[in-house]
């Protein structure tokens, strides 16, 4: 009997309707479109706005679209993972109010936080409950509403994050194609470089943390784009070495949308030509768990059945890691 792989079956993302452009930026913060375009690569990225409005709205509206797409029934549907940094709350858990939404009704549902990372370990979580043999249809979701954790008079990191939401249905093959390997790795040294100061059980919400302004999100960027860069390239070479594979071989690299700086610097590190790189920074920002599948999105249709493709990703804590996939669809 041929092995069992989780494949990728169908893809789905959905960013929201605002668009915050680098010139609004300008307006809010001291910065400008050049200083922004030449750092981050970024020129607009989506804003989710309105009262009660969660991860999980984003993540409903990617799911939903993903069902229709691979016309799936939601009885279908036996496991929901959500990569976020943003859940709507502290508990339940973001999948399970998506799941609910959507009459998602004989799953289990749960969260992965790993910061930019997120989406990268869910799918190959997901892909271990396929490959088992136990389940048909995982969906996994990367979302982040990261404006809510963004401080927007601090113009190092309000220019770089936006909003958006992508999910995957992960579905048995045993042609070849689909998940073929994977490594990961993290590092809690550099949790002081990357973090959110307050609102954990270490130092919970009061009114001194709100006043301090420590519910946003911090980055000291020199070590974590030195870490970004070295982590990333690392792993993509790793992950080729274990399975024989040549720069040629690979159709695609999807790396973490971080920045236009740190994707070039991966490219060039791990000799990758930027041509054959998923890039769309400029449209979205950096939307943390949200990135690597809305570049398979945007990118889909110039995805072909059988192509080798790479994604690597990098994120607080420190997470990074790469996973090896043949494209299914």
């Amino acid at each position: 009997m041929s092995k069992i792989r989780a494949a990728i079956t169908g893809v789905q993302g959905y960013v929201p309707e605002y668009v915050l452009t680098n010139a609004e930026l300008e307006t809010m913060v001291d910065t400008n479109d050049e200083w922004i375009t030449s750092r981050t690569g970024i020129k607009e990225r989506h804003i989710l706005k309105g009262e009660n409005q969660g991860t999980s709205v984003m993540g409903i509206e990617a799911v939903k679209g993903l069902l229709a797409k691979t016309n799936t029934d939601p009885s279908e549907v036996e496991l929901v993972i959500c990569a976020t940094v943003t859940p709507d709350m502290q508990f339940p858990d973001t999948a399970n109010l998506i799941a609910n939404a959507l009459d998602i009704n004989n799953a289990f549902c749960f969260d992965v936080n790993a910061a930019c990372s997120g989406f990268l370990y869910a799918l190959t979580v997901g892909a271990q409950f396929i490959a088992s043999g136990k389940h048909k249809k995982v969906i996994v979701i990367g979302a982040d509403k990261m404006s809510s954790i963004v401080d927007y008079t601090d113009r190092s990191t309000c220019i770089i994050f936006g909003d958006g939401a992508g999910a995957v249905m992960l579905e048995p093959d045993t042609s070849g194609n689909g998940i073929i390997d994977y490594t990961h790795k993290s590092d809690g040294s550099g949790s002081e470089f990357l973090h959110l100061k307050a609102g954990g059980s270490m130092k919970p919400a009061s009114v001194e943390t709100v006043l301090a302004r420590e519910h946003f999100a911090f980055q000291n960027g020199r070590p974590v784009f030195k870490a970004a860069v070295s982590g990333m390239s690392s792993v993509v070479g790793e992950v080729m070495k274990a399975n024989d594979l040549e720069i040629d071989d690979i159709k695609w690299l999807v790396p973490h949308q971080a920045n236009i700086r740190i994707i070039e610097t991966v490219s060039r590190m791990a000799d990758f030509p930027m041509e054959r790189v998923m890039v769309n920074i400029q449209k979205y920002g950096n939307t943390t768990a949200a990135t690597l599948p809305l570049c398979l999105w945007d990118y889909e249709d110039q995805l072909e059945k059988g192509d080798n493709v790479i994604l690597t990703a990098f994120g607080g804590g420190f997470t990074w890691g790469a996973v090896y996939l043949k494209w299914a669809v």
